[in-house]
């Protein structure tokens, strides 16, 4: 049973994942706008975002990951008391082996293949469950990131904002370009409304539910 592990910790700091999926879904969109424009402005202004450190210092993305690790962690200590407990069938059915009928030991080897089996098929269920789950979180972080940048662009007057990382196309960006600070706090603060908008919500639905 050593072979029984979840590696379900692994899935959910693979944090480069993000970047990836940043740095792509950035380039088809901006490719797409690019065919889409026939001249680029005179007065072309940009600035850049350091993806790494919006990463570092963004309470939604920090808040969340950590939920998934706690959850991840949680999951993985139930998997491997199942596991542990069909390593002690498996156990006492060798040590009672010898005392066994041929029909009974038939009968017990095929019900531990089923426990071994239901046990796979948990973990495989587990596994889905973190990466559906972590890449629900992903496109979120996406949406929420991308959506406040076009609202600080149309604000700044900027025609784009590049994304910077180990990963990314932009190898140099000055410091007066650098908008990873304010963005980094202005994002923090729209998470902040809105988790203090999120139990308002909820009293306001039990109020109307009241008075119907």
């Amino acid at each position: 049973m050593k072979n029984v592990s979840l590696a379900l910790n692994g899935i959910l700091l693979v944090a480069v994942a993000i970047l990836y999926y940043w740095h792509f879904a950035s380039g088809s969109k901006s490719t797409a706008a690019a065919a889409s424009e026939n001249t680029a402005p005179s007065d072309f202004k940009i600035a850049y975002i350091n993806s790494d450190t919006v990463l570092k210092y963004y309470d939604f993305f920090k808040s969340n990951i950590e939920k998934l690790e706690a959850k991840g962690k949680k999951l993985d200590q139930d998997l491997q008391s199942r596991a542990q407990s069909l390593q002690n069938d498996i156990a006492a059915y060798q040590r009672n082996y010898g005392s066994m009928t041929i029909g009974q030991a038939k009968a017990i080897e095929e019900d531990l293949g089923k426990k071994r089996q239901n046990l796979e098929l948990y973990q495989r269920s587990l596994e889905q469950q973190i990466m559906e789950e972590n890449a629900k979180m992903n496109e979120e972080l996406y949406t929420k990131v991308t959506d406040y940048l076009k609202k600080y662009a149309q604000q700044k007057d900027l025609h784009a904002v590049l994304k910077y990382s180990a990963n990314s196309d932009l190898l140099y960006g000055g410091a007066s370009i650098d908008i990873t600070q304010e963005v980094v706090a202005g994002l923090n603060e729209l998470y902040k409304q809105e988790l203090a908008a999120a139990p308002k919500a909820k009293t306001d639905t039990t109020k109307v539910k009241a008075k119907k």
